[in-house]
């Protein structure tokens, strides 16, 4: 008897990895709607989501790692920025 999982599913790891890259996905834009200027919203907004749409097919694991620690690294410099020009 064969496996019940369809072709494409994920295997475990796959899976953990693209929940992580979801969940950087979602903070970075969570953390760009606090950024004051609607014209730089936008702009990192759009720039978010080519970054990621541009590298969504990728599947070398080490590659995808590396790509959410980068995006990771600019969500933290993001927040520092916003959390400076709050104060």
């Amino acid at each position: 008897m064969g496996s019940r999982l369809p072709p494409a599913a994920l295997s475990l790891k796959q899976f953990l990895q693209r929940q992580k890259v979801l969940g950087v996905y979602r903070s970075m834009l969570r953390t760009i709607r606090q950024v004051p200027d609607e014209a730089d919203r936008k702009y990192l907004r759009d720039w978010a989501r080519e970054e990621f749409k541009r590298n969504k097919n990728a599947t070398n694991q080490d590659a995808i790692r590396m790509m959410i620690t980068q995006a990771t690294n600019h969500l933290e410099e993001l927040q520092k920025s916003l959390l400076l020009a709050k104060s």
